[in-house]
Parts: C-alpha cells; structure tokens; sequence
C-alpha cells in the first residue's frame, strides 16, 4: 500500500556543479525537494520506488546501487541509488515486476544500466537527504506508456508491499515563455495550473485524466510518472501539500508532499 509520496521535478541543474554559478537561482526549489524527501523519510515506508522519465535505453527498473552519471551535461558527478549495491542474486522487486510491458514504454530491466538523467537527478536528492530508511529501487517510464498502463504500473507498486513510498520525478509543460526550451505555447499556463491544483488535492483523478496528447505537445515530461502515482494512490486516502509551484527558465517545476 502506498502511504507516502513526493513529487520534484527532474532538471539536472538542480544538481549545483552543473548549474555553476547559476546555482543559487535553484536554491528554493533545491530546500523544497529535499524537505519533501525528508517528509518520505518520516513516514518509514518499507520500500521506495523513484519513479521518472526516461528514453528507450533507461527504461524499465533499476535496483538499489545502480549508478549514474551527469558527465554528459559537462560535470563529472557520478551518484548512486540509495547507496550500496544488493547482494548478487538479489531479486529486482516492484519495479521489475511492475516493469513488463509488451509495447516496450517501460521495458523489462536489467543490470548494469545507468540510471536515467530523471532517476540520477533523484538518487542525488536522496544522497543529499542522507537516505537510510528503507532499500530503493528506480523505475523509468517512457513517455508513450498509456494513462491506463501508468495507471496499472502504479497500482502494481502499491500492492507490492505493506508500506510503500514513492519518490515522482518529473517536470511539468516546457512552453511557459517564449525562451522556455519548448518555446511559448498558450494552453502551458493552464496545463500546469492543473497539475498543480491536483498535486495540492491530492487528486488521484485528475492526474489520471491529464490529456496525454497534450502533454506531448507540451513537452510535459512527467505527465507518465505523475499517472503511475495517480495508480499507486487510488484509495489511499492520502492529502496532498504543493511546496512549490514555479516556472523558471519557462518550464513547469513542482514539488509535492503526500501523506
């Protein structure tokens, strides 16, 4: 059963030697995230799953020491997911059984993979926090997995365990300005508006009623990861606290606690 979770957006400038001396203009959204990690932490779930976007190679899940890097972006940080590695022959858990997925939107996992720039973005957060309360797990989604797979993937997560958490990474539209990287689009101010309203709610429904079409054309990355919560929270009973509501550099970046 799922009885926390939070959502943070996943740009690796969040990460500071990446975002140089432009760091201090995240330092906001940085206490934010990691006030929502530390509200997962106090409710001592079993099991954490991050759950965040991913392209083809990343999807599917990825177990606790799994490693990644930012190099790409230009920084040598390398991060770890929940800190050391299960021993060999250990089981890969929620997210591999939750992964399956015959269109291959999630795929079916595998070791040795880094994690995903969503899932390293989280696994620094959790790092950060200091992490120790319970064995992690990542899950990276592709962004044409379907509402109603999202959904069933979450709902998967959630009876994996008696006490789940779950960690969503993911940002909301990137066409709020006309310098955001998706350039100015009208409909963005809405879109995000919503989810906010429903991150604040914690509105399982509304989640799960985001229009995946619009969504794409919004560049809203975390439309499927936010969908796969909508699943895992379905009569939880969970309320809902928005830390943060913003949009710099024109995209989307929220950040939720549900408890």
């Amino acid at each position: 059963m799922l009885i926390a979770a939070a959502v943070c957006p996943c740009p690796p400038l969040l990460v500071p030697e990446l975002a140089a001396g432009a760091a201090p203009e995240l330092d906001s959204l940085r206490a934010a995230c990691l006030d929502a990690v530390a509200a997962l932490a106090a409710a001592r779930p079993e099991r954490l799953i991050v759950a965040g976007p991913a392209e083809h190679s990343g999807r599917g899940s990825h177990p606790q020491g799994a490693t990644g890097s930012f190099s790409g972006f230009g920084v040598d940080v390398e991060v770890r997911l929940g800190g050391v590695a299960p021993a060999p022959g250990a089981g890969a858990g929620a997210g591999a059984g939750a992964g399956a997925d015959q269109g291959g939107e999630i795929g079916d996992g595998g070791p040795g993979r880094p994690l995903p720039p969503s899932l390293a973005v989280g696994a620094w957060l959790l790092e950060r926090a200091g992490w120790d309360v319970s064995p992690v797990e990542g899950l990276g989604v592709g962004e044409p997995l379907a509402a109603e797979r999202c959904i069933e993937v979450g709902r998967k997560l959630a009876a994996s365990a008696e006490r789940v958490g779950l960690l969503v990474m993911g940002d909301g539209s990137a066409c709020r300005t006309l310098k955001a990287p998706g350039y100015l689009d009208e409909r963005a101010a809405a879109f995000d508006a919503e989810v906010a309203r429903a991150l604040a709610a914690a509105d399982t429904a509304a989640l799960a009623a985001l229009d995946e079409e619009l969504a794409y054309e919004l560049k809203a990355a975390g439309r499927a990861p936010l969908q796969v919560l909508a699943g895992a929270a379905e009569g939880a009973g969970l309320k809902g606290e928005l830390r943060y509501d913003e949009a710099p550099y024109g995209v989307g970046y929220f950040v939720a606690r549900w408890a």
